[in-house]
């Protein structure tokens, strides 16, 4: 029989997200994995009460008209209250994802468990002196994290007039609802967020919020049928986790994905995959700051991209676009020099499967590569190719470049000639993703922000 009891609310990492540990408590209060009463949740520091946006907030630094037009191929929605309540039917709304409050806090509680995802790092509009690592309540965040008309006030108040947006709840791939033990639930949960994006979030501002879909990982005829479901209706890119052995499932060397593929291919869907989401992490010294783990975050980058690089899927689907999430640029060369050396000494011996295609050649046909703030990669632009490189913001997250894109992104980019520096601003995201910045509609920048 399960055993009932109290269970222990220390905060632990999961795939980029904490969440409450779960464990059952022992007599001496702590749990089989030892944590103790000292590591049980304690309230944030800067309280529950006090609205974020009468908070401090950062100052912006640029005022006149933008120096560039940006596409952000990397942001994050914090998802609203009723995200699933307001659509799941009703049979499944305590099983699907709703908010809570104990103790002066607000808990997304799903699936028969609580998660301490609340915000994730969602420090837009505050000095660094108050960040923390997750919000405890939508009023510790300004609204343009969590709601749509704000966001898109903040983005066009910093030139930002065009913006993919990763999930934050069901992980940046997805992965939530593979753990769902009832897959009738864990389906319906994914049709919600999808129809959540089109229906509210892509609806607030559909010249600027290009829609990106999550899938029923567990199922790949589900999730290929999701993506066209979605693809109809003017999706242009899905989200997945880097790599999905780690999280219980085949790995993308197995065929059963197969069916995902020809969805992509055939749709024109470009596959984004985002650091964090595999399930995979370098390893940490004990007693390290969690500043290590978000510095070393770029090596799950390296390590999933190269696999993919050297992997039967994109030569078996020589059309498919696979886009790199927040992992950085600057190990890209160093990393397909290794691979194609790889590759040709180890070909017949390893039993490499598919055309006799180099990974340095599959990167420049099938795979793009994402940049916040660079210069080593601006410098080495060429070896990776231009037309590769793509902008992202990553609002409301701690490398967010938001309020100040005017700011330093832009003076990065003067450094290089203008044609190019509009490509990596714009130009290749809006051929990528087939999404014209639709500047007319969006006006000019201005000081409407709600952060500010």
């Amino acid at each position: 029989m399960e055993p009932t009891g109290p269970r222990c609310r220390a905060l632990v990492l999961r795939v980029a997200l904490f969440e409450e540990c779960g464990e059952q408590l022992g007599a001496d209060g702590t749990c089989a994995l030892g944590h103790g009463p000292a590591d049980q949740l304690k309230p944030s520091r800067l309280g529950h009460t006090d609205a974020a946006p009468t908070r401090n907030a950062v100052t912006r630094r640029w005022t006149g008209p933008p120096r560039y037009e940006f596409f952000s191929v990397d942001d994050h929605i914090i998802e609203p209250s009723d995200t699933w309540s307001a659509r799941v039917p009703a049979k499944f709304r305590e099983g699907a994802p709703h908010v809570v409050e104990e103790d002066g806090r607000e808990y997304w509680e799903y699936d028969g468990r609580r998660g301490l995802t609340m915000g994730l790092n969602a420090v837009a509009g505050k000095p660094r002196d108050q960040w923390t690592m997750d919000p405890v309540r939508f009023t510790d965040m300004i609204p343009g994290c969590y709601d749509a008309v704000a966001r898109a006030a903040d983005m066009r108040a910093d030139g930002v007039v065009a913006s993919v947006c990763f999930p934050t709840l069901p992980r940046f791939g997805g992965a939530l609802f593979n753990e769902f033990a009832d897959k009738e639930l864990a389906d319906v949960c994914v049709r919600a967020w999808n129809d959540f994006v089109f229906d509210e979030w892509c609806a607030a501002a559909p010249e600027m919020f290009v829609p990106m879909v999550i899938t029923q990982l567990w199922d790949p005829e589900a999730a290929a049928a999701e993506i066209r479901r979605n693809a109809a209706r003017g999706a242009r890119a899905v989200t997945m986790p880097e790599e999905t052995s780690l999280l219980g499932l085949p790995g993308y060397y197995d065929e059963s994905w197969d069916p995902v593929w020809h969805a992509v291919t055939e749709t024109d869907v470009a596959v984004c995959m985002h650091i964090g989401s595999s399930g995979w992490g370098a390893f940490v010294p004990p007693g390290a700051p969690f500043a290590l783990n978000v510095a070393l975050g770029c090596l799950g980058a390296f390590a999933h991209s190269v696999a993919l690089l050297m992997s039967p899927v994109p030569r078996k689907f020589p059309s498919i676009k696979f886009v790199l999430s927040e992992g950085g640029v600057g190990w890209v060369p160093s990393a397909l020099e290794r691979a194609d050396r790889h590759w040709i000494r180890g070909r017949d011996m390893m039993g490499l499967q598919g055309p006799d295609v180099l990974p340095s050649e599959v990167a420049a046909r099938n795979f793009w590569w994402c940049l916040i703030e660079e210069p080593f990669a601006l410098r080495s632009r060429h070896e990776i190719g231009v037309s590769r490189l793509l902008w992202e913001c990553d609002y409301p997250h701690t490398d967010s470049t938001w309020p100040n894109s005017q700011s330093e992104p832009a003076d990065l980019l003067d450094t290089i000639p203008r044609d190019e520096a509009e490509l990596i601003a714009h130009g290749n995201a809006e051929a990528l993703f087939r999404w014209p910045l639709r500047l007319a509609e969006c006006g000019r920048p201005d000081e409407s922000a709600t952060g500010l």
